[in-house]
């Protein structure tokens, strides 16, 4: 597949959470990138974009021609203050643009937003059959610091989890 070109990285505003539905809610239906089975509303899009707002945390988009084709963000890894320098991350691409470079484009920013913020480290949580992930993450210096054994059921069957940490920033 060609790579990407013309994109935009931007935050991302209210108007365009109907996008990031879709992307996200193509991810629940279609893969194990999301540990959940049920759709998103718009409204859950809405106080989520909401919580990481009003926290700070950004949420940033990819866009071309017009058109938001991926979008990355950063909350709490735990809610407990002494967790406040550790946040987790999520990067997700509508499926007609993966593999075209679109996550390492929303990858960087991300980082440096952290980085900007004060904060010390960076959790993936990733499914531990999702090798592209993993090698993106990879790609920014995270390593695997976790491998957790049939936590998640999802498709008829145990899913492992893998946390990787980029730590310091």
């Amino acid at each position: 597949m060609a790579l990407a070109t013309n994109i935009i990285i931007r935050d991302a505003g209210e108007q365009d959470l109907s996008a990031i539905l879709d992307i996200y809610n193509h991810v629940i239906l279609n893969t194990t990138s999301v540990y959940s089975e049920e759709p998103h509303t718009f409204q859950m899009r809405l106080n989520w974009y909401n919580e990481r707002t009003n926290n700070g945390f950004p949420v940033l988009v990819a866009e071309q021609e017009g058109q938001v084709i991926g979008f990355a963000s950063f909350g709490h890894f735990r809610v407990w203050p002494c967790y406040r320098y550790t946040v987790e991350n999520s990067v997700y691409v509508h499926v007609d643009h993966r593999r075209k470079g679109v996550s390492k484009l929303l990858m960087q920013p991300l980082i440096d937003r952290a980085r900007k913020m004060g904060m010390h480290a960076i959790i993936a949580g990733i499914d531990a059959d999702n090798n592209t992930s993993f090698r993106l993450h990879q790609s920014f210096g995270f390593v695997e610091v976790a491998h957790f054994k049939e936590v998640g059921f999802k498709f008829g069957r145990w899913l492992d989890l893998k946390f990787m940490e980029l730590s310091p920033l």
